[in-house]
């Protein structure tokens, strides 16, 4: 069983800055990939961005700028940096897995895996 944990969500100010960690129990990205997505209350869940093992990431055009996707394949871990956050980025973050890399990075019924996620609020 593949296990993802995330941490480092919480409170922020408009404006300011997190990073979330999401460590993976085994190396998995030889032909997969992982990504970052998020869900607010009442909303579907949505696609922040992916990164492969050769650190090719892939961003919606509305995050673009402000969210960074990078990772430590030494350590497993996969980061998302996130700036000037806005309230509208209030989400449950979750990061997720696949094995291979097929059909649309953002569509999360394609993930194997997935961590509990971590809570981020943005207050304006």
């Amino acid at each position: 069983q593949v296990n993802l944990v995330e941490s480092g969500g919480g409170s922020v100010q408009a404006g300011g800055s997190l990073r979330l960690s999401c460590t993976i129990s085994e190396f998995m990205f030889d032909n997969g990939c992982a990504a970052w997505f998020r869900q607010a209350p009442g909303k579907g869940r949505e696609g922040v961005g992916t990164i492969d093992y050769a650190g090719s990431t892939s961003y919606p055009k509305s995050m673009k700028g402000r969210f960074t996707i990078s990772q430590n394949n030494a350590k497993n871990t996969l980061y998302l940096q996130m700036n000037s956050l806005r309230p509208e980025d209030t989400a449950l973050y979750y990061c997720a897995a696949r094995r291979l890399r097929i059909g649309s990075w953002s569509d999360f019924n394609l993930y194997n895996y997935w961590g509990q996620g971590t809570q981020v609020t943005v207050s304006s």
